[in-house]
């Protein structure tokens, strides 16, 4: 029978559905063999041959055909995984009632009366309506997961054979061992099965089916407590499914694996089509949905496996339920580190590449899930991310995430990838080592749009949020504290800024303390005390390869004592604040004019118009998402008790404050023209009075004299004689007691969780466009707007 006469019975028996205002019996296959038995439709097929609403007819007018449909559709998936799949007919009728699910599973989650129908039993349905039977019955998404966990590995259908002479003897499915059929060499597998173009195929609409089983998360409004897991991600990664593990290596080995490149030809992919990249984004996007799972409140294991727990604990197997999860924390050989890396940076890269050599390696789309993949490695394997800071490898991670930063700063629609490239840099930033490394000379040269410099990472690193806060579009303000946090982090290690950084540094204190930005709202002065800590690290722990810095701050030395001299009588506040009406862009300032950008670069694009994007919830303020810790004379870190400090440095928040979150109250402030936050003198006060200026100011004391006394006995006007004197003086016994070094680390807190779960599932609904699986379904985790 040809395709189209088999879409042509496909559509008579959808409208047949739609039509029927009787219950279908279940038992009548005649009827419902015709959705699966003879088409030969692809996913695509499908999703025209059954419209929304005419699902949505059914649902509503006639409920008991949409649940035998699903009913049926589920038995069939279950009986192709109990007989495992030998005739091209079973292969085809499971994919079909896979695709079906697939189109009709989004109606049944957005509808609050269909949503526990998977988890209730069918009463009676099926072998002739005996009660007998329903003793044990599972619910129906029970047997759908595990017969979707069958089917991944259900031999000539979705792995490979290992049963070469005798084609009758089945392998028998219950006793096969699906750990020896790893889809992927990596993690805890060394062989790599021959690659094979329609197991992948069949891999990939299954896995299609089983992240649409996952979405119903996005049908669910997003709220801080909701915190209770997702019922059918918490079942597939228990014990109750056997494929557990063999599953969990085959998708994280299948995208670390995966090489975009074209095996290693240029060009190549012009030639041959890619047809492994489908499934490595389906596998990344399973992945990284099986490991939703908020650390902030559960025990996770520590370091050294253990968990954080009582002693009433110590019964329990260290790690939560979730068995993705588990698995994940429990990873620990160096190679498999190793591998895991490599591949993630490998594949994190490569949209970088195309911009050398434009079209010769197949141009990635699937970098934000590998972030959340990266972040949920770091998050939950302290091990691995113990690994990623020891050896340079950490910059392969870091170029890319600044890339990518930088590339999406001007676009609204990717509002959500800056922030998780920012959570990213602030966890790492957050040990030591992430500072050093940031020393190694930067040579690669990307193509950005950012000054040329010579210098480090660290150049690299500051040049481009630079370039954010300065020229980035008004959404990205609440981040500013956390790119100021990582600056801040990893200051105490930088032996030397170059001069072009140098003066982004001085530039933004320049901008963030002129007095109408200082209170034009209630925690702008919070980015001053930031970049002064950072000035303080440089010259107390850093001070011998730092010259360029120290000269730019000897000759924006005014900025600093205009600091110290800030006004706080109400004339002068409030004519600060007329000058604020005036100029609303607080960062558009002369200061800013860029030289020359890298060779190649493009400036970022803003969203194109029609762009759909997804909203986000807030994410916690800096303080929430931060611990203070300080570092030892050991180098260990000391955890500081939020009670026991002395009012924080940063001036805390007067009482009179709105109780509004101040980065929603920065937001304010920002948009409207007044009204929100009247800044006060008593409050002007409380803040100045702390202002770390003692370091600098005794440094200015000390050097401003010399370099002037150089100036008019050499008449100079070069620089370089200046740089000459400052490399080689000293400070030694001159400057305050050192401060002990403050790091801010990243921990974990349901609002960060809250945060990726919506992040995620946004960035899986637009992804999934073709068939566009969620689209105009009522999904309520978050809102899609055109930009």
């Amino acid at each position: 029978m040809g395709s189209a006469d088999s879409k042509l019975n496909f559509r008579k028996a959808v409208i047949q559905l739609t039509t029927k205002t009787q219950p279908v019996e279940a038992t009548d296959d005649a009827f419902w063999d015709q959705f699966w038995a003879d088409t030969a439709t692809s996913v695509q097929d499908v999703f025209a041959l059954v419209p929304a609403a005419e699902i949505r007819a059914v649902r509503e007018e006639s409920p008991s055909n949409l649940a035998t449909l699903c009913y049926k559709a589920v038995e069939k998936l279950v009986q192709g995984a109990e007989s495992g799949c030998h005739s091209e007919k079973e292969k085809q009728v499971v994919l079909n009632c896979s695709r079906l699910l697939t189109r009709v599973l989004p109606y049944i989650f957005e509808d609050p009366d269909w949503r526990g129908f998977f988890w209730s039993t069918v009463p009676g349905a099926g072998r002739g309506g005996g009660e007998e039977e329903d003793e044990n019955a599972h619910p129906l998404a029970e047997s759908l997961l595990l017969a979707i966990a069958d089917l991944l590995f259900c031999p000539d259908f979705t792995v490979q054979s290992h049963r070469r002479n005798n084609v009758d003897s089945a392998e028998d499915v219950h006793s096969l061992d699906s750990c020896e059929y790893i889809w992927e060499a990596g993690v805890g597998f060394a062989h790599s099965p021959q690659p094979n173009y329609i197991h992948d195929m069949n891999r990939m609409e299954l896995l299609k089916l089983l992240l649409t089983c996952f979405s119903e998360a996005m049908y669910l409004p997003p709220s801080p407590e909701s915190g209770s897991p997702n019922p059918w991600v918490q079942f597939f990664c228990s014990t109750e499914n056997r494929h557990a593990l063999p599953l969990f290596t085959s998708l994280l080995n299948t995208v670390c694996a995966y090489d975009p490149v074209g095996y290693g030809i240029p060009y190549n992919h012009l030639l041959f089509s890619d047809y492994r990249e489908p499934l490595v984004e389906e596998a990344a996007q399973v992945l990284i949905v099986t490991l939703d799972h908020d650390s902030a409140t559960s025990t996770t294991p520590t370091v050294d496996g253990t968990t954080t727990g009582t002693a009433m604990d110590d019964a329990d197997p260290p790690g939560p339920e979730n068995l993705f999860v588990n698995y994940l924390s429990r990873i620990h050989r160096e190679e498999d580190f190793q591998f895991i890396l490599k591949g993630i940076a490998r594949l994190l890269s490569n949209p970088l590449l195309q911009t050398y050599l434009p079209n010769s390696t197949k141009k990635i789309q699937f970098h934000q899930e590998l972030l959340v993949l990266f972040w949920k490695l770091c998050d939950f394997n302290k091990k691995f991310l113990f690994f990623v800071l020891k050896s340079s490898d950490v910059l392969d991670i870091l170029v890319p995430i600044l890339y990518f930063l930088n590339d999406a700063r001007a676009d609204q629609s990717r509002v959500g990838l800056m922030h998780i490239g920012v959570f990213i840099l602030l966890l790492l930033s957050g040990e030591r080592n992430f500072g050093v490394r940031l020393n190694k000379p930067y040579s690669v040269r990307v193509p950005m749009d950012i000054p040329v410099f010579t210098g480090t990472h660290a150049d690299l690193l500051i040049v481009v949020f630079h370039k954010i806060i300065t020229s980035g579009h008004q959404r990205l303000q609440p981040l500013f504290d956390c790119l100021l946090t990582i600056v801040v982090n990893v200051s105490p290690y930088l032996k030397s800024l170059s001069m072009v950084t140098a003066n982004k540094l001085l530039h933004l204190l320049e901008a963030f303390s002129t007095t109408w930005f200082l209170f034009s709202a209630s925690q702008n002065h919070h980015l001053v005390f930031f970049l002064l800590e950072v000035f303080n690290n440089i010259i107390q722990y850093q001070f011998d390869g730092n010259s360029n810095l120290v000269y730019a701050i000897i000759r924006k030395r005014g900025v600093f004592h205009q600091l110290a001299n800030l006004p706080t009588d109400p004339p002068s506040i409030h004519k600060a604040l007329q000058r604020r009406r005036k100029t609303p862009e607080p960062l558009s300032r002369a200061g800013s004019q860029e030289g020359a950008s890298m060779e190649g670069s493009r400036p970022a694009a803003p969203a194109e118009p029609g762009t759909l994007k997804t909203s986000l919830v807030a994410t916690p303020g800096i303080d929430k998402l931060t611990e203070k810790s300080q570092v030892s004379e050991d180098g260990t870190l000391r955890s500081l008790e939020p009670e026991s400090q002395p009012s924080s440095v940063e001036g805390s928040p007067s009482e009179g404050e709105p109780s509004q979150t101040w980065r929603e109250q920065r937001r304010l402030s920002n948009t409207s023209t007044g009204g929100q936050w009247n800044p006060t003198s008593d409050w002007i006060l409380s803040w100045k009075s702390k202002l770390p200026l003692q370091t600098i100011m005794r440094l200015l004391q000390v050097l401003v004299p010399q370099v002037e006394k150089i100036c008019i006995d050499k008449g100079l006007t070069d620089e370089s004689e200046i740089l000459k004197f400052l490399q080689h003086g000293t400070l030694v016994g001159l400057l305050p007691v050192p401060h002990p070094i403050l790091i801010r680390k990243y921990q974990a807190n349901s609002g960060t969780a809250m945060w990726f779960r919506t992040y995620m599932w946004g960035v899986i609904y637009l992804r999934n466009v073709d068939p566009p699986i969620w689209y105009d379904t009522d999904v309520k985790l978050f809102e899609i707007q055109r930009v």
